[in-house]
């Protein structure tokens, strides 16, 4: 039987001796990485983003010192070595990955610092609430320039990439200008979420008014930005469809707003003693916010006058209970001491002239 297809005794002992190294060295990476996070964390009690690292980065970190381990290993071994090259090649190529998952765990870790350190939870979120949309959009933009990268460096590993890259450029025309106006869609709503990190036209949990509906931003993912309607439907918009119509933010540069109540009142009613009233039901509301409280004579017809009741809250939701619990107080106090005063219809009777028969 001819055995000269297979490998010598030495040869084999040369493999097993690189194999034994590389997970000697992989073994010891894992300890000088597990002894390192553990020194890290205790070094980073106050450091937010370095103690988020530490916990959401810790199995991709690992795998990064694993394989860079084996990688110094199969750099050292003899150029004998059995099988060096496609492991040597197997291996470089894990290490991309792993450093690609890495920088996407960092990504998030950055992301999950900013949102902890400016919690969108207290009373006057505006700054809070612009870091966090940032952040989204921004974050969302690496992982995604993070994975190209990866990609791009896998790709340049691979033998022949860039004779394939010049046959793809060389017909590049016609295939370039269709993916170009394929990809339009994708490319306009990449660079709007540029455009809304930046200049903020929106931001999360403000309150829009757009096509006709009132809502507040639930999300603004790569594409599209979903709005949580008042009646809990969504509606879901393009991000491209912000940047090119107009829409109402109402907690664009503060959360508070005003609010009125019109009512419809016979000429004949006491406006001061109403406002009296307006303005004591103000004060004993903790849905005012203690700005506003005003009361006009806005409008007269031949039957009835209006009256605006103006009133100021810190946000839109209060504004609107605000106005209801007004109009059903001032409805019931009008009722109750100025009945005559609600809206009515007059009527002129004239007396017929008596005819005197003769």
């Amino acid at each position: 039987m001819n055995l000269s297809i297979f490998p010598d005794l030495e040869y084999l002992r040369l493999g097993l001796y690189v194999l034994g190294a590389a997970l000697l060295a992989a073994l010891l990476a894992v300890v000088v990485h597990h002894a390192g996070i553990a020194l890290l964390r205790r070094l980073s009690a106050n450091r937010p983003f370095v103690n988020n690292l530490s916990f959401m980065a810790y199995r991709a970190s690992r795998m990064c010192l694993v394989l860079f381990a084996v990688r110094l290993v199969l750099t050292g071994a003899p150029d004998d070595t059995p099988w060096l090259a496609p492991l040597s090649y197997l291996s470089s190529v894990a290490l991309i990955i792993a450093l690609t998952w890495l920088a996407m765990q960092a990504i998030t870790a950055f992301g999950a610092t900013v949102t902890q350190l400016n919690p969108a939870t207290v009373a006057d979120n505006l700054k809070a609430r612009r870091l966090l949309t940032q952040t989204r959009v921004l974050t969302r933009s690496a992982y995604f320039i993070a994975a190209l990268l990866g990609l791009a460096f896998v790709l340049l590993t691979l033998p022949g990439a860039r004779q394939f890259g010049a046959s793809l450029l060389a017909s590049a025309g016609v295939a370039g200008l269709v993916a170009g106006i394929a990809a339009r869609p994708v490319l306009g709503n990449f660079i709007a979420g540029m455009q809304i990190a930046f200049s903020q036209p929106i931001r999360i949990d403000d309150v829009l008014i757009v096509q006709g509906e009132w809502g507040r931003v639930e999300e603004i993912t790569g594409a599209f930005v979903v709005i949580r309607i008042w009646d809990e439907r969504r509606l879901i918009v393009p991000l491209q469809w912000f940047i090119e119509n107009p829409f109402e933010n109402w907690t664009h540069t503060s959360s508070t707003i005003l609010g009125t109540v019109f009512l419809w009142l016979d000429f004949g009613v006491p406006v001061p003693a109403i406002r009296t009233e307006f303005e004591r039901i103000c004060k004993q509301s903790p849905l005012w916010d203690g700005r506003v409280c005003v009361l006009h004579v806005t409008d007269a017809n031949d039957r009835a006058m209006q009256l605006r009741l103006l009133v100021s809250a810190r946000d839109s939701g209060s504004a609107f209970d605000l106005r209801c619990a007004i109009r059903e107080a001032m409805l019931g106090f009008i009722a109750r001491d100025y009945p005559e005063s609600l809206p009515r219809l007059r009527a002129a009777l004239d007396r017929e002239p008596v005819q005197v028969v003769e």
